[in-house]
């Protein structure tokens, strides 16, 4: 069943975002203060192991790096026009929407935990890959894998940022959902040289996510999105 993928993840947050708020609510201030700060720790060396297992080469005994070029152009192209179209906004316009519709209106931490918590799962390759697999093959193990991942980031983001985290299944299943219906469309793309940029840049993203749980300064990373698909483009450039 072409879909069960996703259905599955988006499942699979919005349960631990439930266990993650029961939870929180048990745990004293000076807990979640720390448990965030652990959470932030984590997406940060994630972000960073995905970049270095793209970069890094060993070719005869020395050390090397490769797609500087690419992740620069299309971090910087990408900011560009996330800028002009304001992804950034219109996640927070979802957000609050969301906000209202689910009687949290009161919970001035819900938007902040719902885009922080939607673009740690909807970034990375896993995503495209386990998306397509489904669509075309009916195959789930990547997603399911996903699944279990994202369970575990969700639970901990939800115990100290709050419900708003149990709502990044929405962007995620349309995403994803959308990525399952156009799967034969999209499979020619994803060439291996496009999944390595896009790995890569993926990558980078969630590093900045990091950054923005662990530390007051704010990186618009909705605004970098573009960059996801210019650097896929990039592995068709005659270079």
């Amino acid at each position: 069943m072409p879909g069960l993928g996703t259905l599955i993840n988006a499942a699979a947050i919005v349960a631990a975002g439930l266990c993650g708020c029961l939870a929180g609510s048990r745990i004293p201030p000076k807990i979640q203060e720390t448990l965030m700060t652990a959470n932030a720790l984590a997406v940060l060396f994630l972000g960073i192991g995905g970049v270095m297992a793209e970069m890094l080469r060993i070719s005869h005994g020395a050390l090397f790096t490769e797609g500087t070029v690419m992740m620069t152009v299309s971090l910087a192209a990408g900011a560009v026009i996330g800028e002009l179209i304001d992804l950034e906004d219109r996640f927070g316009q979802l957000g609050e929407w969301l906000k209202k519709k689910s009687g949290s209106a009161k919970d001035k931490n819900f938007v902040n935990a719902f885009v922080t918590a939607s673009l740690t799962v909807c970034i990375g390759a896993m995503a495209v890959i386990g998306s397509i697999q489904d669509g075309m093959y009916g195959n789930h193990a990547v997603l399911v894998s996903k699944a279990l991942m994202d369970f575990i980031i969700i639970l901990v983001m939800s115990a100290s940022m709050g419900k708003g985290c149990a709502f990044s299944a929405v962007p995620m299943a349309i995403l994803q959902g959308s990525m399952t219906a156009l799967a034969r469309l999209i499979r020619p793309l994803m060439t291996d040289a496009a999944m390595a940029n896009l790995s890569l840049v993926g990558s980078m993203l969630i590093f900045c996510v990091g950054v923005n749980l662990l530390w007051d300064r704010k990186i618009r990373v909705a605004n970098l999105l573009p960059s996801l698909v210019i650097a896929a483009a990039f592995a068709f450039l005659p270079l």
